[in-house]
């Protein structure tokens, strides 16, 4: 049993790098996202030191997988995914529908009811998006377009167009989003209250 743990945790290194090198960032982000030193997590990449606990926490949060999967525990084979719902300073909340790190995520994002006047803070980043309206009104500001998407529509566009989500005044709006990662680091990871865990 203890080799079988040994060979466990000497996986971790490796995997903690392969899964920062899908997400495209640097020790140094890495390091001002979690507040785990870049020395520190370049020795847990390189299997010179083992993670503990309270580095492994904030590991799974930044990647957004479960320590089960941060630490290659075996599967289970049960496929649902654990909602973990990300509460927004704008009111909306974000919950994660998909748990493999890297490549196009899936989020269903909730929106308050909105202002039909308010101004749009518009965005850009590489990549696509895709979005489809379960409940609600959905304002799409795409460049010099105002779009109103009703249930049932979706819309798809090259997100180097500036562009913005809300929801109207007439009530809140639930929508499913197909994201790459850098439309997640945009529209999610900059989202959450100052101080709360991705």
């Amino acid at each position: 049993m203890d080799e079988e743990l040994d060979r466990t945790l000497d996986a971790v290194g490796p995997r903690l790098k392969h899964l920062r090198l899908r997400r495209g960032i640097t020790l140094t982000d890495l390091a001002a996202e979690t507040g785990i030193s870049a020395s520190t997590l370049s020795r847990l990449e390189a299997g010179l030191r083992r993670p503990t606990l309270e580095q492994l926490l904030p590991l799974a949060r930044a990647y957004g997988v479960t320590l089960d999967e941060l630490v290659g525990a075996p599967a289970t084979g049960d496929p649902r995914i654990n909602l973990r719902p990300i509460a927004c300073s704008d009111g909306s909340i974000i919950l994660p529908l998909t748990r493999r790190p890297g490549g196009i995520q899936a989020y269903k994002f909730v929106l308050p009811t909105g202002a039909d006047d308010r101004e749009p803070d518009l965005r850009t980043h590489e990549g696509y998006d895709w979005v489809y309206v379960l409940n609600g009104t959905l304002r799409l500001v795409l460049g010099e377009h105002n779009l109103i998407l009703k249930p049932g529509e979706a819309a798809e566009f090259d997100t180097r167009t500036p562009h913005w989500f809300g929801a109207t005044s007439s009530g809140p709006v639930e929508y499913l989003s197909l994201i790459g990662k850098q439309g997640e680091r945009v529209h999610v990871r900059a989202a959450p209250k100052p101080g709360q865990s991705e």
